[in-house]
């Protein structure tokens, strides 16, 4: 397939993905404007008003955006203008959330990336005007990157990773995949597996600078309260955190399992998607399980053995208010969940069979003792009972978390130094 027929194809398909969009945003909630300007590359007038030669950050949803956060950061340090531009409206919510303060001073504009069309791309090259491009993970638009080449705007792709699974599809896309890879002018992969791949695919020259991940920064003020929210709680606390479609029930029996014994612990349970907290609100009361909504505010009694995690940005709450957490998206075949904000904050860890998404950093984590594997969802609840027993090896897995989430740090600076010339 060449850039032609794929941008046919988009044209041809581009009503059905506004339908799923429409849905999604039904279900999720959330101000999507999938026919705002901005979406065609038009820039809107007013505080949307394009930030002069701004580094453009791209972070498509909640998780890039969280990745991308040290890097921000930093750009915003130096004192340099950044635009951030996302595609879901719960990444574009918690990208106002982590940076309110640099867009009330204006130094940070937020906008919706442009579909891949030609034209879209192009007018948000002029609109915009970037310096530069840093794509987060593995954003590949090839419209756009050919946009980016006739601007002139170099582009990298940073904190990149590049599963098998993505290797083959990237295959089946034959040379329109090939030339929009090659068309990049940095790629910064996480690990030497993804560079690896990235090269295979056709990105020119990858190097391996690390995970952006392991540079966050937990904000203080929710570790301290859930830290003071565990010690008031006065009882063991688990994490099932990020659960995602067909997890909810298999991890709701196995806690029933244990509901109700003497010295049982409170159980954490946080769906990674809004959209899903009604399910699993009605999933926790058909099992009959005693359980209060976090969004309610109330303290959980001793009669409750759930808490509903039904709250957004409150991740470093909850890990720091667990004794164990159980890093759920991995018991089904989904590819896993970030377990690295769990390992900063000192958490032991036990994921399912499913971690291609975060395949290097879990096996690294499991390795160094910060983290532990399950077949399942009731051998997970189990190992976290076992770990509740035994204060030494829970104690020993915690400091195993830490010193390995300490053990990756840098990713930001060796990216900065990548990227030099351009932000000067």
């Amino acid at each position: 397939m060449n850039r032609g027929v794929y941008t046919l194809a988009l044209r041809a398909l581009a009503p059905l993905v506004w339908l799923w969009m429409a849905r999604r945003a039904k279900r999720a909630g959330g101000q999507w404007e999938i026919f705002s300007p901005e979406r065609f590359g038009r820039a809107q007038s007013g505080p949307s008003d394009p930030l002069k030669t701004p580094v453009w950050v791209h972070a498509v949803s909640l998780g890039e955006t969280r990745a991308a956060q040290p890097l921000l950061q930093a750009l915003l340090d130096r004192g340099l203008p950044v635009l951030l531009t996302h595609m879901t409206a719960t990444g574009r919510a918690e990208g106002a959330r982590l940076f309110q303060d640099a867009m009330a001073r204006g130094q940070l504009r937020q906008a919706w990336l442009p579909y891949d069309f030609p034209g879209a791309t192009r007018r948000f090259m002029a609109n915009r005007q970037p310096r530069c491009g840093l794509l987060v993970e593995r954003e590949i638009w090839p419209n756009l990157l050919a946009a980016a080449r006739r601007a002139k705007v170099p582009m990298a792709l940073v904190s990149a990773r590049y599963s098998a699974s993505s290797l083959r599809q990237a295959g089946r896309m034959g040379s329109v995949m090939r030339e929009a890879l090659a068309g990049l002018d940095a790629v910064l992969a996480q690990t030497a597996e993804d560079a690896a791949r990235l090269a295979q695919a056709g990105a020119p020259a990858p190097v391996v600078t690390g995970n952006l991940k392991f540079d966050l920064v937990l904000p203080a003020p929710q570790v301290q309260a859930g830290q003071a929210w565990r010690g008031k709680l006065g009882r063991p606390v688990v994490a099932v955190a990020s659960t995602r479609e067909g997890e909810d029930g298999p991890f709701i029996d196995a806690i029933k399992r244990h509901s109700g014994t003497p010295g049982a612990p409170l159980f954490l349970l946080i769906p990674r998607h809004p959209q899903r907290f009604e399910e699993a609100a009605r999933l926790l009361a058909d099992a009959g399980l005693p359980f209060a909504r976090r969004s309610d505010g109330a303290e959980p009694g001793p009669e409750i053995a759930v808490l509903l995690g039904d709250s957004l940005g409150e991740m470093a709450f909850y890990y720091a208010a667990s004794d164990v957490a159980i890093v759920a998206g991995s018991f089904a075949p989904l590819g896993g969940q970030n377990l690295i904000e769990a390992c900063a904050a000192g958490v032991p860890v036990i994921v399912g069979p499913h971690t291609f998404n975060f395949q290097q950093a879990a096996e690294d984590a499991i390795e160094a003792g910060a983290a532990q594997r399950a077949p399942g969802a009731a051998q997970a609840v189990d190992i976290a009972m076992a770990l509740l027993a035994d204060d030494t090896r829970r104690q020993r897995a915690s400091r195993a978390a830490r010193t390995w989430f300490d053990m990756h740090a840098g990713a930001t600076r060796r990216t900065l130094d990548a990227l030099g010339p351009w932000l000067d």
